[in-house]
């Protein structure tokens, strides 16, 4: 979009910040947040160094949408806890916690409580979409599958999590650095190394990764409980991952070698 000068002369659309597309959106910082997170507000290429910012244009196409701004704002509404979400379904805790801690939920955030315990967010679109969609899972005994899961004290709900995070932050981007690099935050540190022997590229990697989520602590002990949420655990969902950045990295070095702008030469 461009933007007219008294001149007549056409300007690119320098966008606005943050804090001022919220207010145009009618929404909370939260929800700001939460749907630039989703893919619902697409900021500008960023500058280097600098701020996001959002174009007039694409507020424009927010605001035109039907329903704005109620269908915007059930979008990005968010519920804590497993409390709260089974009142959106209107299960007991219990069976909640069971159906996510099974995979069939997946959180969309996380906030660490002052006992240092991890409390999932979901949004309460998707737990109404559930009900509607899975009504049999709401009542009734668990499958044997469930009942395994259980029996073993099987969480899958940091390792989904990470799954949806890091598909959000790889559909923001098409730069094959950064798409490496979100692949690469999600790695251990030895498992880092391992999959990236080259001290240069790693260095490139790591000033490409993305931050911390929106709502990721910053008092150290809540810290580094949520950083245990940011990398992958289990084998096989690291070896996942190590094989989706060999993939990406290959690409990443062939675009470096080609046009040299960006990446170790």
């Amino acid at each position: 979009m461009k933007v007219a000068t008294q001149s007549g002369h056409a300007l690119p659309d320098a966008g606005v910040g943050g804090a001022r597309a919220a207010r145009e959106l009618g929404l909370t910082r939260s929800e700001f947040a939460r749907a630039v997170q989703l893919g619902i507000v697409r900021a500008a290429p960023p500058a280097p160094g600098g701020a996001a910012r959002y174009p007039r244009a694409e507020l424009d196409r927010i605001r035109s949408a039907d329903g704005f701004p109620g269908a915007l704002r059930e979008r990005v509404e968010t519920v804590t806890g497993a409390e709260a979400a089974c009142g959106v379904l209107g299960i007991s805790p219990g069976r909640f916690t069971r159906l996510a801690r099974c995979g069939h939920i997946t959180p969309v955030g996380y906030r660490i409580n002052r006992y240092r315990v991890v409390v999932w967010l979901y949004l309460a679109a998707e737990l109404r979409e559930f009900a509607a969609r899975e009504a049999g899972m709401l009542r009734g005994s668990a499958p044997p599958a469930d009942r395994e899961l259980m029996a073993a004290k099987a969480d899958l709900r940091p390792r989904k999590w990470r799954g949806r995070h890091v598909g959000l932050l790889l559909r923001r981007t098409a730069d094959p650095w950064e798409r490496a690099a979100v692949l690469a935050s999600v790695l251990p540190a030895d498992e880092l190394r391992e999959a990236v022997p080259d001290p240069a590229e790693r260095i490139v990697l790591t000033a490409l990764a993305p931050p911390p989520p929106y709502g990721h602590p910053q008092i150290p002990a809540a810290a580094a409980v949520a950083l245990r949420l940011l990398r992958a655990e289990p084998p096989d969902e690291v070896h996942w991952y190590r094989t989706s950045l060999d993939f990406a990295l290959t690409g990443a070095r062939g675009q470096s070698k080609s046009t040299g702008e960006r990446g170790p030469t």
